[in-house]
């Protein structure tokens, strides 16, 4: 018996392509071959590949999504449903400080993870799992983190920046437990220092507008924190893991560090493959806050030495940095007097991220379709221990895309489905749409329609990162 069989489409992993038939039973793929058509009979669902890409499910490390709460109750599970409208099957969320935790959570690793996970159980539509945010502010972060691996959290993220940052040493420290725990740390680098003395400078100037962000946070300071973060990984031997990588120069240290053969893996952002500095050239105060993102976005050059990083193998993946942000309530603050420093950072994603990298990389030459596989999916279940997650393998989940490389559309947000009210691609001509989408063997989306259900979604614990 099989439950779903689908036949007759070019199935895409990171090292190939080929025309092949796919089974899925149990929700496990059982068996991937070139004619399994003796097959249809017996399976409860056939489905029709013939013209389209069938690829792994997307798996985005990176996403901010916010829990439910009395007054807005189905925010994390529509940003669920935007994940599978976009080809994403599983993703990696933060329980970010000051997002909606209690007081308890913010002074505890531990007893943010029960929150979270309470806040969020049955309330998803495709498989997800948490890391947790390490903060300045927590008790004794450091001591929780053997049991919050032990707990099925093999990662947690270090801010190096922000009022909520980790000091260099616990950093340091992180680094070291997590590596002998076999987890791994996710770092946002940018200098401190840097960035409080310029917000400084330019609120004491009254330079308050939101085009300010940008030259508050320059590019040396990505560099001056990717070169210590880089420091500390060789100092431990740790795997690390940068996140959000914007810049040529961070991007240098990885590179260097990777030649050392230190366990270091980085990421990109689709919003710096597909958008530029000159957004802040803005006249209108709200559009400049809809991008107002950290690290900023960067010019043409960076953009180009992260596609070629992409291409070379030194950046190991693309992820969202999806924040649910509305220009009508978090942006809106732009409008409200508030100066650009307390503007919320981010922008929503967590749907367009197949599409922008598609769209921008597989379709222009950039990088083969291949490649793009195992950036959006083979290496982000890898390096973050999502073992049964991110290729189209026997035995591995069912989660598998359709994708038509033949369509075109332009990015609305009115089309979109996350609980954001804009999107930072509006008006972008991509090519390619995702058709279909099946989580361990069950469909999400048929033709374009949402066919999923709330709490189908299952959490995923991990054992292990940096693989």
């Amino acid at each position: 018996m099989t439950d779903l069989l689908v036949r007759g489409g070019t199935v895409v992993t990171a090292t190939g392509s080929r025309r092949a038939d796919i089974a899925i039973d149990g929700g496990r793929i059982t068996t991937i071959s070139a004619d399994l058509g003796a097959l249809a009979a017996a399976a409860t669902e056939v489905v029709d590949a013939n013209g389209l890409l069938v690829m792994p499910g997307v798996v985005d490390v990176h996403t901010h999504t916010r829990v439910g709460t009395d007054a807005e109750p189905d925010r994390f599970f529509q940003d669920s449903v935007a994940a599978a409208f976009g080809g994403t099957t599983s993703f990696l969320a933060f329980n970010n400080p000051g997002t909606g935790s209690s007081p308890a959570a913010e002074r505890s690793l531990l007893a943010g993870l029960r929150e979270w996970r309470a806040a969020t159980n049955a309330d998803a539509a495709v498989d997800y799992a948490v890391s947790l945010a390490i903060s300045g502010r927590m008790d004794d972060p450091i001591a929780e983190l053997p049991a919050m691996v032990d707990a099925g959290v093999s990662t947690a993220k270090a801010f190096m920046v922000f009022d909520f940052r980790l000091d260099d040493v616990r950093l340091f420290e992180a680094m070291g437990v997590l590596a002998g725990r076999g987890g791994m740390l996710q770092v946002h680098c940018e200098d401190p220092v840097i960035i409080d003395a310029s917000v400084a400078a330019m609120l004491a100037r009254g330079d308050t507008a939101p085009r300010f962000h940008a030259p508050s946070r320059p590019a040396y300071a990505e560099d001056v924190a990717t070169a210590r973060a880089m420091a500390f990984a060789r100092a431990t031997g740790a795997p690390v893991h940068v996140v959000h990588l914007s810049s040529a120069d961070a991007l240098r240290h990885v590179r260097e560090a990777k030649a050392l053969g230190l366990p270091v893996s980085a990421e990109t952002c689709p919003h710096y493959l597909a958008l530029t500095d000159t957004r802040y050239d803005a006249t209108d105060d709200l559009e400049v806050a809809k991008v107002v993102i950290s690290p900023p976005l960067r010019s043409s050059a960076d953009q180009d030495a992260l596609w070629a990083g992409l291409a070379a193998g030194d950046l190991d993946l693309i992820a969202t940095d999806h924040v649910p942000d509305r220009a009508s309530v978090e942006k809106g603050d732009a409008l409200r007097g508030v100066p650009f420093n307390r503007v919320s950072n981010g922008a929503p994603g967590i749907e367009t991220l197949l599409a922008v990298a598609y769209g921008k990389g597989v379709t222009t030459g950039r990088l083969s379709v291949e490649r793009l596989v195992d950036l959006l999916s083979t290496t982000p279940a890898r390096r973050f221990g999502l073992a049964r997650k991110g290729a189209i393998e026997v035995g591995r989940d069912g989660d598998i895309v359709l994708f038509d490389p033949a369509a075109r559309r332009t990015i609305r947000a009115e089309s979109l489905h996350h609980t954001s009210d804009y999107t930072p691609y509006e008006g972008l001509d991509v090519a390619g749409a995702v058709r279909s989408v099946f989580v361990r063997g069950r469909a999400v989306v048929r033709d374009g329609a949402f066919v999923g259900q709330r709490g189908y979604g299952q959490f995923i614990e991990r054992e292990g990162a940096g693989g």
